[in-house]
């Protein structure tokens, strides 16, 4: 099948069509990874490794951490 590149903004755009993107698996809004290899443009849709609770701990900062759970009043058996 031949498609068209078109400009979209300052960058290129390119169509695909609804039957390949079936296909492979692609649909709006997700996240694909681009790569050249042998001089092809390889796009595949992007694999997320799934974050371990030590990784999302290792994000929080005193910047990001809600103060709201701490100056909430008890309800139950928080505190022994």
């Amino acid at each position: 099948m031949r498609t068209r590149v078109q400009k979209w903004g300052n960058s290129l755009a390119l169509r695909i069509p609804k039957s390949f993107a079936t296909e492979v698996g692609l649909c709006e809004n997700l996240a694909v990874d681009l790569s050249v290899m042998k001089g092809r443009l390889i796009v595949q849709p992007h694999a997320e490794q799934p974050l371990s609770l030590a990784d999302l701990l290792r994000a929080v900062t005193d910047e990001n951490l809600p103060r709201e759970w701490d100056t909430r009043p008890t309800v139950g058996k928080e505190i022994c």
